[in-house]
This record gives C-alpha cells, structure tokens and sequence, in this order.
C-alpha cells in the first residue's frame, strides 16, 4: 500500500510543481479512486503533501529568483486563500457530519471538481481568444482568494488548475508566473489549514509512516517538477495542464460513478 501513496504523492507532485496545480488535485481524485482510506484522511494528507512541494518551490524561487513572484497579488490572494481554507474547512466537516457517509462525500467532491476543472479547461484552451484583467484593488483581491481557498479546502486538493484560470484571467499573467504564483497561495492557504488542525485536533485517521513518505515524495516532486519547469517553454507546460485537466476529469466521474 505505501509504494501506491509514494507512486501518487511523486507523480502528481512533479506535474503539480510543473504547471502550478499543487498537486493535490491529482493525489486526491486517485487515492479516492483505490477506496484506500477515508474522504477526511487522504484530504488531510494530500493537503500536506502538496504544503512540502510548494513550500519548497516558493523557497527555492525566492533565492534564486529565476521566476517573478508578484507579492502585490499573491499575498492578498494567500491571505483570501488562508481564512477560505478556514471556511472550506468547516464546510467539509458539516457535510461530514450530515450525512456521515464517505461515498456520499466521495460523490459530491467528484462532482464539484469535475465541473471545476471542466469550465478551467474550456478557459484554458480559449484564453488567447478571452480579454483577460489587471486587478490591483486588495480587497477585490483578497475575495477572489477567499473563493479559492473555500473551494481547495472543501475538495481536499490543496489547489488546482483553477488557480491558474484566476491568475491568467485577473491578473494577465503568463504561464510560467503564473505556476509559481499559485503555488504561493496554495503555500498560505496550507499552512493556515494545518495549524486549524493541529489547534483543534481534528485530525483524521493516518499513519505517520504514510505521511511522511507522502511528504518526501512531494518534496522530491517539487525537485523534479521545478527541474523541468526550467528547461521547457510555456507552451509545453500548457499542455501538459490540459492533458493533466483532462485526467482529473476522466477520474473523478469514475469514482462518481464507482460511488454513487
């Protein structure tokens, strides 16, 4: 079972450092399709093993500073991300309790992330064609992170290609930027969901050895992701994202269908 999570956390972690999704929206969908653990126990270890692949992205960037990490907009989106995360959360949990039924919960993610990722995907590939914005107000801003973070949290992804579709959208900015600067904001939204947890101690049900093999890997991913980042154009990024949209979408109406 543990080469399985190491093989998931390592694979979507180098196409989440790669195109800027965080991974979690890959490790998620596919560890709900094995029926491994529960909703609540792969969400809070994706959301970990996608905080150690950013985390190292965002720290390498800042010392090399070989990609431009506009703080104007992803700070105030890592803030609206962060207290989104908090709501996200807590929706999560009311859900849970509700219904009590982890297929139930495993159908409504599906969904919610498939319809996601489907109306990203359109804009993705339509976004030359799209005027896009250039907004500085820090409140607007922080509300479209808000939005985020409410979103990632609840799904258990961390982030998604949704961030990308935001930053492209409002904030015109290029492929390459744009990854990095969303995985910035999957940085604060993470990090202020573990201290909830820690805080609260609502931890679900987990193995440390699981967790930190998840974590090494996305480390590791991170490393290799952001390796190869480097070395390709945008264009190559771009549709590895689409590619990687198309996957999520094929998994997650499987286990809609697996768990309906």
């Amino acid at each position: 079972m543990n080469l399985i999570f190491i093989a998931v956390a390592l694979f979507a972690s180098i196409i989440g450092a790669l195109c800027g999704i965080g991974g979690g929206v890959l490790i998620k969908p596919i560890l709900d399709m094995t029926g491994l653990m529960s909703a609540s126990s792969i969400s809070f270890l994706s959301g970990c093993t996608v905080l150690s692949m950013a985390l190292y992205s965002v720290i390498r960037t800042f010392i090399t500073k070989e990609e431009n990490i506009n703080l104007k907009s992803s700070v105030p989106l890592g803030i609206g991300a962060a207290i989104g995360g908090l709501f996200g959360k807590s929706l999560f949990r009311y859900v849970e309790t509700l219904y009590g039924s982890s297929s139930f919960i495993y159908v409504i993610q599906s969904t919610v992330l498939a319809v996601l990722v489907f109306m990203t995907l359109i804009y993705t590939l339509n976004k030359d064609k799209i005027r896009s914005l250039n907004i500085h107000n820090s409140l607007i801003i922080i509300f479209i992170g808000l939005i985020l973070g409410i979103i990632s949290s609840f799904l258990g992804i961390g982030g998604g290609p949704f961030n990308l579709a935001v930053l492209f959208f409002f904030f015109s900015m290029e492929t390459k930027e744009a990854a990095i600067n969303s995985l910035m904001i999957i940085v604060f939204s993470q990090i202020t969901s573990l201290i909830s947890t820690i805080v609260t101690g609502s931890f679900p049900p987990f193995t440390y050895t699981v967790l930190l093999l998840m974590m090494m890997s996305g480390t590791g991913g991170g490393i290799i992701g952001r390796h190869i980042n480097k070395k390709v154009d945008s264009k190559i990024i771009e549709k590895t994202l689409v590619v990687s949209m198309i996957l999520i979408i094929v998994i997650c109406i499987f286990n809609i269908t697996k768990y309906a």
